[in-house]
């Protein structure tokens, strides 16, 4: 089961690695405003601040990664904020941030915590 919980939390480090590369590269692009559904003008005016969001977004990958090294507390430590992190967003944003950003890190957890 550790592989199992490992294979997820490298999913959820993925995905994170994912929302900085959007958020801080394609922010005011096609992509970026496709998949954030933001205008050419928004998307201007904000992107300083989608760069911070999205350099916090690679820390959260990043401390995936390193629980790989570090150990169990570490992991859950990093799937507890991305959980955090999803159910703010999800209650402030979006809800389809829940399952997109905190759903992957619950079964990761899940599976961590029990097996």
């Amino acid at each position: 089961m550790d592989l199992i919980a490992n294979l997820l939390t490298a999913i959820v480090a993925l995905l994170h690695f994912g929302f900085l590369y959007l958020e801080m590269f394609l922010w005011d692009k096609p992509r970026g405003m496709k998949s954030f559904n933001l205008t050419a003008e928004f998307a201007k005016q904000s992107k300083t601040l989608a760069m911070n969001q999205g350099l916090y977004n690679g820390f959260l990958g990043a401390g995936l990664i390193w629980s790989f090294f570090a150990g169990e507390p570490v992991k859950i430590f990093f799937l507890s904020c991305v959980i955090i992190a999803g159910i703010f967003g999800a209650q402030t944003v979006s809800k389809r941030i829940f399952y997109i950003q905190a759903l992957p890190a619950i079964l990761a957890l899940v599976v961590t915590l029990v097996f």
